[in-house]
């Protein structure tokens, strides 16, 4: 109950905002896509993201958050997500980049992440990022009133084990607005506590990672980096969205 007590109802007025944050997020993330290709380092990606958030006036909202040292996460093949972006990181034919990036705009925080693909990659990878794009939509589209928090992780994880994907448990989605991490915690597996009943005016970053193997994940000696355990590749795609009285809506995609 106390857990329920502290998630913040957004207004309308603050989804917007909200939103505009959100706006300049995906055109960020749009920009850095062009990009991603053989032989560009994750560093110059990095402050590609960097310039163009300034350049609208926002903030690279992840930058010195906790310390970490850059606008952007970017994580390949087995990093599942806090991969921290360097000159000597070279993306590669075949590997899988993901994105995921934070936006702080007229003191409203946005956050979403996507996986791209560079060049050819085996099928089974391929069905993996598609599944975690699916298993996204799956849990937005169980973020409406009356809900509650367990039934976006129920969704998650019965689409990506049916598919015979790992769930990573270690990290979780969450409650955004003024602040980068709000209540409540968003897991994308079936805690086994209802949570907190969803109600028009919340606002949650959902962001499955799913594994091609094993959901375990360990951390490197960076402090920052995880990584599958078995070593195989990761995927994650996150959207920060509002719960209206109907479908929840995206703040992240652009769409007006």
């Amino acid at each position: 109950m106390r857990l329920h007590e502290k998630v913040k109802i957004k207004t309308p007025h603050e989804i917007e905002l909200i939103k505009a944050s959100g706006d300049i997020l995906c055109a960020c993330h749009d920009l850095v896509a062009q990009h991603i290709r053989p032989g560009i380092s994750t560093l110059e990606l990095d402050k590609l993201a960097e310039e163009f958030i300034r350049s609208k006036g926002a903030i690279p909202s992840c930058l010195g958050y906790g310390g970490f040292p850059a606008t952007c996460c970017i994580s390949i093949n087995e990093e599942v997500v806090h991969g921290i972006p360097s000159a000597k990181r070279i993306v590669k034919e075949g590997d899988i980049v993901s994105v995921d990036c934070c936006v702080t705009y007229k003191g409203w925080v946005s956050d979403s992440a996507r996986t791209h693909i560079v060049g050819e990659v085996p099928e089974q990878v391929r069905k993996l990022i598609d599944v975690t794009k699916e298993c996204l939509y799956l849990g937005i589209a169980q973020a409406k009133p009356g809900n509650f928090i367990r039934d976006i992780g129920l969704a998650v994880q019965h689409h990506a084990e049916k598919n015979g994907f790992g769930v990573v448990r270690a990290m979780v989605g969450h409650g955004i607005g003024r602040n980068m991490h709000e209540p409540p915690q968003v897991p994308n597996y079936d805690t086994g506590f209802k949570g907190p009943q969803l109600k028009a005016g919340m606002v949650l970053a959902i962001e499955p990672m799913i594994n091609l193997g094993t959901y375990k994940i360990a951390p490197l000696d960076d402090g920052w980096t995880y990584v599958t355990t078995d070593g195989k590749p990761s995927a994650h795609f996150e959207h920060t969205v509002a719960v209206t009285d109907g479908e929840a809506k995206v703040l992240t995609d652009g769409a007006t």
